[in-house]
C-alpha cells in the first residue's frame, strides 16, 4: 500500500504539470494559427493588404479562433463531465455494501477515495476496497486525461487547417471576429445576470422552506431572537425565537454611527485634498488616507475590542453612565474609520473629475474657493459622491469581524449606542458555523436573514438611484 501511495502522490504533483503544459500547447497554437492566417491572407494577395475585406490582422484572429475555440469547448467539457463520470466509476468499483452502509455520507465516502487517489488525507480509515477504488479511478482518470490531450490536439490543429483553408480574398474575417466578440460579451454579461438570479433563488427558495416553519410575521415583526433549537423534541426550548427586529434595529444603528464619522470627515477630506492642499501635502495625505483601506478588519476589530471599547467604558463609568463591555459606538466608530478611504477616494476622484473651466469661470466671475466648492463642484460631482456613500454603506452592512469583536453577539432591541448589539451578517456566520443541519429553522434563518438584507440593500439602491436623477436633472 505504501509504493501505491507514493505513485500516487507522484502522480498527482505531476497532473498541474502536465495541464500547465497543454494549456501553454494550446496557447502556443493559437499564437501560431494567428500569424499563420495573417501570412496566408497577405500571400494571396502579394502583400497589398488594400485588396483584402479586413485588415490582415483580423485574418489571423480569424485562424486564432479556429484553432482556440474547439481546443477551449473540448477542455471545457472535460472539466464538466470528468466529476460526474469519476462518482459513477467509483461507485460502480465499490462493493454494493459498502454502498448502501454509507447512505447520506455517500457523498463524503466518494470525496475520500478521490483523496486517496490523489494522495491527500481521508476523514476515516482506509479500507481495502477503498484502496482498490481509488487505484482503479487513478487509472481511469490518466487514461482519460491522455485522450483530452490527444483530442484537444486533433481539435486544435484541425482548426487551424480547416481555417486555413477557408480564408480567401472576399471572406469577411472582421465580420467574424467581431461576430464572435458580441457572441462572448453577450455570453458573458448572461452569466453575471444568471449568476445573480441563482443567488436570489438560493435564497428565496431555502428561505420558503425557513416560513413553512416559522410564520413570516413573527420573523419580520417578532421582537425576541432566540434561534437556538433542541435536537430532541423533549429537551427545554426546542422551538426557538426567530424575531429579526433586533437583527435589524442593530445593524441600522451600527451602520448609522459608522455613516456618521465616515462620511463627515471623508467628503471634507476629499474637498479639502481637492480644492485647498498644496500639491505636496496632497501628495503625502492621499496614500496616508488610503492606508486605512488596506488594514485587515481583523485588526481594527482588535483594536475596537482591546482599545477603544474599555475607553468608552471607563470614560463612561467616570461621568455615571453605564456602559457596556461591548458597545455598538465601539464597532459604529471603528467601521466608521475604516471606510473613511472608501468615501475620500472615490469623492476625490469625482471631485478632480468635474472640468476646470467650470472652476475658471466661477473664480472669472468673482466666486470664492468655497463658494465654487458649493454652488458649482458639489452639484457636479454629487452622483459619484452618493455612489461613494453607498458603497460606504454597503461596506458598513456587509461588516462582520469588527461586530462580533466589538459589538458582541447579544440580540438587544435597543437604541441606546452604549449597549451590546448584533448585526444580520454576524448571524448569519453564526448560524452556518460547525456542522449544521440544512433542514432546521436555526439553520434556514441564515436564508431568511440574507433574503431581506437583499432587498434592503436593493431599496437603498433604488432610493439613491432616484436621488442621483433628481439632482442631475435640476444641474443639467
Amino acid at each position: 500500500m505504501g509504493p501505491s501511495q507514493t505513485d500516487q502522490k507522484e502522480e498527482s504533483t505531476t497532473n498541474p504539470m502536465q495541464t500547465t503544459i497543454l494549456a501553454a500547447t494550446l496557447i502556443c497554437l493559437a499564437i501560431f494559427g494567428f500569424y499563420a492566417g495573417r501570412t496566408r491572407a497577405l500571400s494571396l494577395v502579394s502583400g497589398r493588404a488594400s485588396k483584402l475585406h479586413s485588415l490582415p490582422s483580423y485574418y489571423g484572429y480569424y485562424l486564432a479562433m479556429w484553432c482556440g475555440i474547439p481546443s477551449f469547448l473540448v477542455v471545457v467539457g472535460w472539466m464538466f463531465f470528468e466529476p460526474v463520470l469519476g462518482e459513477k466509476i467509483i461507485l460502480s468499483t465499490l462493493p454494493a455494501e459498502t454502498v448502501s452502509d454509507a447512505g447520506e455520507m455517500l457523498s463524503v465516502l466518494v470525496n475520500d477515495v478521490r483523496n486517496l487517489a490523489s494522495g491527500n488525507i481521508v476523514s476515516r480509515e482506509v479500507t481495502p476496497e477503498m484502496t482498490a477504488a481509488a487505484e482503479y479511478y487513478s487509472s481511469v482518470n490518466r487514461t482519460g486525461f491522455a485522450g483530452l490531450i490527444v483530442v484537444a490536439l486533433v481539435a486544435a490543429i484541425g482548426g487551424i487547417l480547416i481555417g486555413h483553408r477557408r480564408i480567401s480574398e472576399r471572406l469577411k474575417a472582421r465580420h467574424h471576429v467581431e461576430g464572435f466578440i458580441k457572441v462572448f460579451l453577450v455570453v458573458s454579461s448572461m452569466a453575471a445576470i444568471l449568476t445573480t438570479i441563482g443567488i436570489i433563488l438560493s435564497l428565496f427558495f431555502e428561505s420558503m422552506r425557513f416560513f413553512q416553519l416559522v410564520s413570516p410575521w413573527e420573523f419580520l415583526f417578532g421582537l425576541e431572537w432566540s434561534p437556538q433549537t433542541a435536537l430532541r423534541a423533549d429537551q427545554v426550548a426546542s422551538s426557538g425565537s426567530f424575531g429579526a427586529v433586533p437583527l435589524f434595529a442593530g445593524t441600522l444603528l451600527i451602520s448609522f454611527i459608522a455613516m456618521c464619522v465616515a462620511v463627515p470627515i471623508g467628503l471634507l477630506s476629499a474637498i479639502y485634498m481637492s480644492e485647498y492642499a498644496p500639491k505636496k501635502v496632497r501628495a503625502i495625505t492621499k496614500p496616508l488616507l488610503e492606508i486605512l483601506a488596506g488594514v485587515p478588519t481583523v485588526v481594527y476589530g482588535f483594536f475596537a475590542a482591546l482599545t477603544l471599547a474599555p475607553w468608552i467604558r471607563d470614560t463612561g463609568g467616570i461621568i455615571g453612565l453605564d456602559v457596556s463591555s461591548e458597545s455598538a459606538l465601539a464597532a459604529g466608530l471603528v467601521m466608521g474609520i475604516m471606510i473613511i478611504p472608501f468615501v475620500s477616494s472615490l469623492s476625490d476622484d469625482v471631485i478632480n473629475a468635474v472640468p476646470q473651466a467650470m472652476r475658471d469661470g466661477a473664480y472669472g466671475l468673482g466666486a470664492t474657493t468655497s463658494e465654487c466648492v458649493r454652488q458649482i463642484i458639489l452639484p457636479a460631482a454629487l452622483p459619484g459622491i452618493v455612489g461613494g456613500v453607498l458603497l460606504a454603506v454597503s461596506r458598513a452592512i456587509g461588516e462582520t469581524m469588527i461586530v462580533v469583536m466589538a459589538a458582541g453577539l447579544a440580540a438587544n432591541l435597543t437604541a441606546n449606542p452604549l449597549d451590546a448589539v448584533t448585526t444580520v451578517t454576524t448571524q448569519i456566520v453564526t448560524l452556518l458555523v460547525g456542522d449544521q443541519e440544512f433542514d432546521s429553522a436555526k439553520t434556514l434563518a441564515a436564508f431568511a436573514l440574507g433574503l431581506v438584507l437583499f432587498f434592503m440593500t436593493l431599496a437603498l439602491n433604488i432610493v439613491a438611484q432616484r436621488v442621483v436623477k433628481k439632482y442631475r436633472e435640476q444641474y443639467e
